[in-house]
């Protein structure tokens, strides 16, 4: 198949981008010819698949670039013909679309009642944003990152039909718990992380909606916390770690090149969000073997049964007795074991095979249509 991929960013730096570079990666091995269509590309991830510029005019975060984005790519898509052309970003002109977050209308529900108002209703940006919403949930086919988004799309858009969830995956050739050992030793000496120290991993970027606040004070005597991302907000969470006295305990390391030293080091993987589509670092930390603390807010809870192949949150309150039952090291082996061998059937390769099975379907259908 001749397969169109449309995405802003074909990079390695975000959940969402990640997922694309991965699934053009499975699909361009399993023979097919891939098209990405994006404004910044990495040129180092595949020489094997096509790349067409898109050109932005806008801030990359603004509704008008998304506007853009739609209108560029139409023009150059209409320049050859493709069996498939699927969106990864919002829009209404394609038949394809995959739903990386959760609504804009979820999103407007964490403000206060005023705020809400004035969101709904007299914010110019805001009004586009949800008419843009309206109008790509009327897309003909819709794929979404977890039951949570799906459930997500039922509340807001009274919408089920034709959409399926095709989760992420994971690359289980590189996060796994033999090579995680491997290098376990070396990083917690680098890091400085004593033998009877339990290492609190949190990777992120969006501190506020990944729940860092609520992680920041159950850090406690002979607990260390790796924040790796860049976050927003960070002088609100550097004064927050000041005032619970735990400058010592919590290290923000910034974006990083390789994560796989921090997950090698940790002994707990913990992702407290408020809301979040699916939550890709749990997913990673499972296949390392290492236990995980998530919300039940967490798109990645659908695949953990709570006190089995990991922990969900149901009140804030269960965190602080995850991290003390997790000092342990028989829990810690016993949940890390169930959850690496449920995230062995995550692989991007079973994602690109799902795909696509999808696709083929909808020719099918336009076949007998």
């Amino acid at each position: 198949m001749k397969i169109a991929l449309l995405v802003k960013r074909f990079t390695l730096s975000g959940g969402k981008e990640r997922y694309v570079v991965e699934l053009a990666r499975a699909l361009q091995r399993r023979g097919h010819s891939i098209h990405v269509f994006a404004c910044q590309y990495d040129n180092s991830l595949s020489k094997q698949i096509t790349f067409h510029k898109v050109v932005s005019r806008f801030d990359s975060f603004s509704v008008l670039n998304t506007l853009s984005f739609i209108k560029e790519t139409a023009k150059l898509l209409s320049k050859q013909k493709y069996d498939i052309i699927h969106s990864h970003e919002r829009n209404y002109t394609q038949k394809i679309l995959t739903l990386h977050s959760l609504s804009y209308c979820e999103g407007l529900e964490k403000y206060s009642f005023i705020r809400r108002i004035d969101q709904k209703y007299f914010s110019l940006r805001s009004l586009l944003y949800l008419w843009l919403e309206k109008r790509q949930m009327r897309s003909p086919w819709l794929i979404s990152v977890s039951q949570e988004v799906s459930r997500d799309v039922k509340k807001y858009y009274d919408r089920s039909e034709n959409i399926v969830t095709i989760p992420p995956g994971v690359d289980t050739d590189q996060f796994n718990s033999a090579n995680i050992k491997k290098l376990r030793d070396q990083a917690r000496k680098e890091k400085k992380v004593q033998k009877d120290e339990l290492a609190v991993l949190f990777v992120g970027s969006a501190f506020q909606r990944k729940g860092l606040g609520r992680l920041l004070p159950e850090i406690k005597e002979n607990m260390r916390l790796f924040v790796v991302g860049k976050g927003d907000k960070l002088v609100k969470y550097k004064r927050l770690i000041k005032a619970y006295g735990i400058e010592k305990k919590v290290i923000l390391t910034g974006m990083v090149n390789d994560v796989k030293q921090y997950y090698a080091l940790a002994d707990v993987v913990v992702l407290p969000s408020r809301s979040e589509a699916f939550g890709m670092s749990a997913l990673e930390g499972m296949a390392c073997g290492l236990p995980v603390i998530v919300t039940q807010n967490c798109g990645v809870a659908d695949l953990i049964e709570n006190n089995k192949n990991g922990l969900v949150m149901k009140k804030n309150s269960d965190l602080a007795k995850y991290l003390h039952l997790l000092r342990s090291k028989e829990e810690r082996l016993r949940l890390g074991t169930l959850a690496e061998k449920t995230a062995k059937a995550y692989s991007w390769e079973r994602v690109g095979l799902t795909h696509e099975a999808f696709y083929k379907q909808i020719l099918s259908c336009k076949l007998s249509a």
